[in-house]
């Protein structure tokens, strides 16, 4: 059985939006890399997670598997772009670890957190799964060392992030590509 024409325009306004939000990952991870955060002090590496935004916005409207192929577009894009293939482990590990608390928090929670509060919890579980990554590649479960740090930071961050996703959300509401995928 073939889709009806609803259906069928609900699934291309969610690849269109899959689409569009992978870009905007890809352009948001491009721009974070070129921020000297090392030099401010931070741990080798470090980023601010700014392509969570479309993540968390993603997993706001769409569905899990929407969210879940922009995660991989992303990670793949971005480490081709950059040229950073070292370190595809590392961001795939630290992505999926996200995606999978920020899905679980927002679909099985039942709103008992705000998209802030699923920001903080997914960025702390990007950084805890770049550590894992990090201690299969080098061997050693000596880099957890770095976890009290990256929980400030992920804290840090995760609010910033979580603000940004609640303005973005209200503001996608308003257009009318998204009115099939309100809540």
């Amino acid at each position: 059985m073939g889709l009806s024409s609803s259906e069928s325009s609900r699934a291309l306004k969610r690849t269109v939006i899959v689409a569009i939000f992978s870009a905007v990952a890809v352009v948001l991870g491009i721009l974070e890399a070129q921020l000297p955060l090392s030099a401010m002090g931070l741990m080798p590496g470090a980023k601010l997670g700014f392509a969570n935004i479309m993540i968390l916005t993603c997993i706001y409207f769409l569905r899990g598997r929407d969210a879940f192929v922009l995660v991989i577009l992303k990670t793949i894009l971005t480490a081709f772009i950059l040229g950073t293939f070292s370190s595809l482990l590392f961001s795939l590990f630290g992505s999926l670890f996200s995606f999978a608390v920020m899905f679980l928090l927002m679909k099985g929670g039942k709103n008992r957190l705000s998209l802030i509060g699923v920001s903080i919890a997914g960025s702390i579980a990007h950084n805890f799964g770049q550590l894992v990554a990090a201690s299969i590649v080098m061997g050693t479960t000596s880099i957890m060392y770095y976890l009290p740090i990256l929980l400030v930071t992920g804290i840090v961050t995760g609010i910033a992030v979580g603000y940004s996703v609640r303005y973005l959300v209200n503001a996608l509401t308003k257009i009318s590509i998204f009115e099939d995928f309100l809540r």
